[in-house]
């Protein structure tokens, strides 16, 4: 008979310990250990019954491999790496209300029109019609989607167990199901470890596509621990600042694709719209003329994408200043500060900063170092960056402007968008890479080497003559 015992799990990282205790020694977080009731039936190590041998096969298989499911919805089709592999588990985390079931009920009804397809919707936190109602919002009442509300694992997995088995499932949300035989609540660690592994097992046999939307904690981690990001072939992120209206849906793992690529979506009365041209959308209202912001050529997964960065300075009140960031990351902030006053000599110390990327996209390349210091040092001296000018660049230490990836790509966007200069670093080519010139892309490069170069940019530009220690081609 299996005897019952009692373990404390981290809700947070998954470590279990023999007694409950306020901090998880494992991961440090607090107030985060629950107690579960297990059922000890497992033996300790491998017994002596032997167990069958298994087949190996080669690695060029005889078969070709199914064709991938598009969705025409390209944004989401880029981010599942030109579209969903059947037999595969995608793991979808966001902010509540950011529109995770929004566009997972989208791509139901868009898959649903592919021949031979059957989609299922099973959600566990809406009833039925709640599900209907935000269909016929969308404009989706007549999808051929199936529908059902369910959180118990054992019936979901007989009813999707046929010969007769979808194409593509939804389970909405994750931490809603729970295994009958586990004592714990649904949406502790045990509950969605199982739940998860027992529905992956299902869609790896039956071949279908399955879609697991995850809660996120306070920090934005998806919750639940952490296997369950391994667990999965693929784990998106639906981004997005409530102020504004655009969503990033971003593949932080893929196994099928390309990992860090991005989707744009822009959040309407009809649900989600593609944003097919995101830098045009971003850099919409941008003003010209004015101190304190420059357009950043940055690349997200393998997309260009031009953004605004703006900066503004203004003398501090108080004894400590402010340091306010919204969409960058602010450790790299204070590191382009310190180099600003050591390496350039430029008082910023006395002055509260605060730094916005426009449009509520978050940035984390460091490509995006130089065009930051060109905001800030427009800010403080009141020169604008030119209206028609991208910057890009690394920001060492002691001044240095490094080269990044992929610069001839970031120029093809800018001069597409109607942008006709650069300020950007020297490109050290690799012997035989092809060079993109400016001659063809009608730019005026300006290549530097430090920020003092920068300075010097910003300070002539301010008095309409160019710089004669600058490296300058014309196109």
């Amino acid at each position: 008979m299996a005897r019952s015992s009692v373990v404390y799990v981290c809700q947070d990282c998954g470590a279990s310990q023999a007694k409950w205790s306020g901090q998880c020694d494992t991961c440090g977080e607090w107030n985060s250990i629950v107690e579960e009731a297990t059922k000890d039936t497992t033996p300790k190590g491998l017994t002596s019954k032997k167990g069958r041998k298994i087949d190996f096969v080669g690695l060029k298989g005889s078969e070709k491999p199914m064709p991938r499911m598009k969705s025409d919805i390209t944004e989401f089709d880029r981010v599942c790496g030109g579209g969903l592999v059947r037999g595969s588990a995608i793991l979808v985390g966001g902010d509540p209300g950011i529109g995770k079931s929004t566009v997972l009920l989208q791509v139901c009804a868009a898959l649903s029109k592919i021949k031979d397809s059957r989609c299922v919707y099973i959600s566990g936190e809406e009833a039925i019609d709640q599900v209907r109602m935000r269909a016929d919002r969308l404009g989706l009442a007549d999808a051929n989607v199936e529908l059902a509300s369910a959180t118990n694992v054992r019936d979901i997995m007989a009813s999707l167990d046929d010969h007769d088995a979808p194409t593509v499932v939804v389970a909405d949300s994750v931490q809603t199901l729970y295994v009958d035989n586990l004592d714990s609540a649904p949406g502790t660690v045990t509950q969605v470890r199982s739940s998860a592994q027992e529905l992956i097992r299902l869609a790896k046999r039956r071949g279908f596509a399955l879609f697991l939307v995850g809660h996120v904690t306070k920090e934005g981690n998806i919750a639940g621990p952490k296997v369950l990001e391994h667990m999965v072939d693929c784990v998106l992120y639906f981004e997005g600042e409530r102020g504004h209206q655009f969503r990033i849906l971003r593949a932080v793992k893929n196994r099928f694709g390309p990992a860090d690529e991005i989707g744009v979506f822009e959040m309407t009365d009809a649900g989600l719209a593609e944003v097919p041209n995101p830098s045009a959308i971003f850099l919409a209202d941008r003003e010209d003329g004015v101190s304190g912001a420059s357009v950043f050529a940055g690349i997200e997964g393998s997309r260009p994408m031009l953004v605004e960065i703006q900066a503004l300075t203004a003398p501090t009140s108080f004894g400590t200043p402010r340091r306010a960031v919204v969409g960058w990351d602010s450790n790299r902030l204070s590191m382009i500060l310190a180099v600003l006053e050591a390496r350039c000599g430029l008082s910023i110390g006395s002055h509260d900063v605060y730094l916005n990327v426009a449009g509520g996209l978050r940035i984390s390349e460091p490509a995006a170092d130089l065009a930051v210091a060109a905001a800030l040092v427009s800010s403080i001296t009141g020169v604008p960056v030119p209206a028609e000018v991208v910057v890009f660049g690394e920001i060492g230490l002691s001044g240095e402007v490094r080269p990044v990836s992929q610069s001839d790509v970031r120029l093809k966007e800018a001069s597409k968008l109607g942008f006709n200069g650069a300020v950007a670093p020297e490109i050290h080519r690799r012997k035989g890479e092809q060079k993109v010139t400016a001659t063809k892309l009608k730019l005026t490069e300006v290549r530097i080497k430090h920020l003092d170069q920068l300075l010097d940019y910003l300070r002539l530009e301010g008095e309409k003559n160019p710089p004669v220690d600058l490296v300058v081609s014309q196109g």
